[in-house]
């Protein structure tokens, strides 16, 4: 008897120092192990942005353990669905995955203040993604 597929998720930002780290974050925390969830950048970052690290504390989940990971063409095979966010060309394409590209301010540089509202469109999308996906957002 087989278990059914788990859907999985690949964020693809530039420095996966922001955006992607936050997105994954949030659908981690909201679909739990229903979502196979990975972030990748094309140019990996050293660490992530601290004031992503701040507006995601305040959010109730704690990303102050995550370290930038280097976008591989092997990840993205192995995704249902990559979602990119301002890598541009450096996100290689394979016909056949379902690509979405969200257009979001870059938080990099940016206070906390400047991260929040970032923070909380990427938390609608996500709820927007599971919805999609046929699952109820959990709190």
């Amino acid at each position: 008897m087989s278990t059914p597929a788990v859907p999985s998720v690949l964020f693809v930002c530039v420095h996966n120092a922001g955006r992607s780290q936050m997105a994954a974050a949030f659908l981690t925390h909201l679909a739990g192990d229903r979502v196979e969830v990975r972030s990748a950048g094309s140019a990996p970052a050293d660490a992530v942005n601290a004031a992503v690290v701040d507006a995601m504390r305040e959010a109730g989940i704690d990303i102050a353990a995550e370290v930038p990971k280097v976008l591989t063409t092997e990840a993205i095979q192995a995704f249902d669905v990559v979602i990119t966010m301002g890598c541009g060309d450096a996100c290689p394409y394979f016909p056949g995955k379902r690509y979405l590209d969200w257009q979001l301010d870059d938080p990099a540089g940016q206070g906390v203040d400047a991260v929040r509202p970032i923070r909380d469109e990427i938390e609608q999308r996500i709820k927007g993604l599971l919805s999609e996906l046929g699952f109820e957002t959990r709190a």
